[in-house]
Parts: C-alpha cells; sequence; structure tokens
C-alpha cells in the first residue's frame, strides 16, 4: 500500500526522484498518466491492469465513458527507473500537472500522485476545510478515527 507525502524537485530535462519505499512496490516498470485533478497517476503494472479491465468494460456508447477513457489512456506512459532512482516524465504529462520544479508526490492506496507543490497545497487547503463533512458523506464508521 501506498502512503505518505514527500517533496522532491523535477530536473530541467523532466526527471524526478521516486521515494524509495515507493519503488519498490512500483517494480520494474510502472504507468503514469494523467490524473485528476492535475496531478499524475503512477500505477504498478498489476493495478494498471486491473483499471484497465475496468475501463473496457464502460459502455462505448456513452460519451462521457469515451471521453474519459481517452483522456486516462492517451496520457499513459510506461516508464522505468534510471540508475539513480528516477523517472523520466514526459512533456506532455509535466504541462498538464505543471510540474516545472518544485513537487508532492503522495501515496494513496493503491497508487502514487505527483502533484506540483502549489497545485498540491492549493488542493490540499481547499479539501482541509471540508474534509470533516466530505468523511460524513462518504465513510461510515461505527468509530471514531
Amino acid at each position: 500500500m501506498f502512503m505518505g507525502e514527500f517533496q522532491h524537485s523535477i530536473d530541467e530535462k523532466g526527471r524526478i526522484i521516486i521515494p524509495a519505499k515507493f519503488r519498490e512496490l512500483l517494480g520494474t516498470s510502472f504507468v503514469v498518466t494523467r490524473g485528476l485533478d492535475h496531478c499524475l497517476f503512477v500505477y504498478p503494472m498489476e493495478e494498471w491492469s486491473l483499471l484497465e479491465q475496468k475501463l473496457k468494460s464502460l459502455p462505448l456508447m456513452k460519451a462521457d465513458a469515451r471521453a474519459f477513457s481517452r483522456f486516462f489512456f492517451s496520457g499513459a506512459t510506461e516508464v522505468e527507473w534510471d540508475k539513480q532512482g528516477r523517472i523520466n516524465l514526459p512533456g506532455n504529462l509535466r504541462q498538464y500537472a505543471k510540474l516545472e520544479k518544485e513537487c508532492v508526490i503522495i501515496g494513496v492506496s493503491n497508487r502514487v500522485e505527483i502533484w506540483s507543490k502549489e497545485t498540491w497545497s492549493e488542493y490540499y487547503d481547499h479539501s482541509e476545510q471540508s474534509f470533516n463533512e466530505i468523511a460524513e458523506k462518504l465513510v461510515d464508521f461505527d468509530f471514531d478515527l
């Protein structure tokens, strides 16, 4: 399971170091694609295969299903590590996620997300204000967190 938040920089060639604890779980090759909220989603191959099967089962006759599949798959790229534990992010993905220098890498259960520091801060500040309300709507716990 991926969890935690890490600050890293992306260099001028689009290379970024992924935290060591995530590298083990991602394996030797994995998939990076456009995520939601202007971040990048990073999936181990096993998780990517599960997601691919779910998306394949969406109804082709529905415009929303076609649009989401196009968005998700057209940005996807298979990535491998370099000798320093970095990955090279393609320009189209860096542009989508507004990755220029400072980045935040977070673990989100079955995937890793890569955010620009500025976008993450904005998202986090906005979400933090409504976290309790969101939790009440989505989570049905019989105990206190």
